[in-house]
């Protein structure tokens, strides 16, 4: 019998725990060389947007397409560039794709995030902006045939928006007041719903707006499980209304 067999058998939970606690490890791990090896800011910042976005894309039902990419609505106004976006692929395109370029129709998107080096002030701020940018975007919605008749237009949800990080700058981590203080500064279409320090732990006001901030030492497989949950509760993307698209290219 292997050692894992025998560890789930003995505590699964445990081997559960320390499961997730290697693969945290790993991440903090490739994280920490991409900022010891990389010479150019920019670089090592789309290397470690790739970290994350490799390990979210292993958890998330394949249904959520996971990318970096610039948010465009039907008038043709765009976001600015998003490190992660989480959005739908299987009802709504892509537009315009090069390589690794896309506009992503703001219908499509669930959630945003940007990834950072730390979590601080400035930080904060940045990806609060960034977050405002997309959801800021107009989105259209309409009604959906089917055999009997058709379904109402789906209503918009709040599109999600957080921040992901290596370490975070405040030595009480999110315990700390200053860390409270600036997070509780960013509301309407600034708000940040979720976020996390591989150092440190996560966040999150998904309970009807109730902070809550894990005491886990497995921070990113939570953040990665409560995310779970909510996009469930988000159900799927509005339909879009593609004759708005075609009306602002017919000019």
């Amino acid at each position: 019998m292997n050692k894992a067999k025998s560890e789930t058998i003995k505590d699964g939970k445990a081997f559960l725990r320390s499961a997730f606690s290697a693969e945290q490890e790993l991440l903090k791990i490739q994280l920490k060389f991409s900022e010891t090896s990389i010479t150019h800011d920019g670089v090592m910042g789309e290397v470690n947007e790739q970290h994350f976005i490799h390990v979210l894309r292993k958890y998330l039902p394949k249904r959520y397409a996971v990318d970096h990419g610039i948010v465009i609505d039907s008038n043709g106004t765009t976001s600015d560039q998003i490190d992660i976006v989480i959005y739908d692929n299987q009802y709504t395109p892509t537009l315009l794709d090069q390589h690794d370029h896309r506009f992503i129709p703001a219908e499509a998107v669930y959630c945003v995030l940007e990834a950072k080096p730390t979590i601080n002030r400035v930080y904060l701020e940045y990806a609060a902006k960034k977050a405002k940018s997309v959801r800021t975007l107009e989105r259209t919605t309409v009604p959906i045939p089917h055999a009997g008749g058709e379904y109402p237009a789906k209503p918009l949800f709040p599109i999600i928006a957080g921040i992901v990080a290596a370490d975070i700058d405040w030595s009480e981590g999110m315990n700390s007041t200053a860390f409270l203080s600036n997070l509780n500064t960013l509301i309407g279409e600034q708000k940040l719903d979720c976020g996390v320090a591989l150092s440190d732990k996560s966040f999150d006001t998904y309970d009807n707006g109730v902070l809550t901030i894990n005491q886990t030492i497995n921070c990113f497989a939570y953040f990665i499980f409560r995310l779970l949950q909510k996009l469930q509760s988000l159900g799927t993307v509005p339909a879009v209304n593609w004759n708005k698209y075609a009306q602002f290219i017919d000019g």
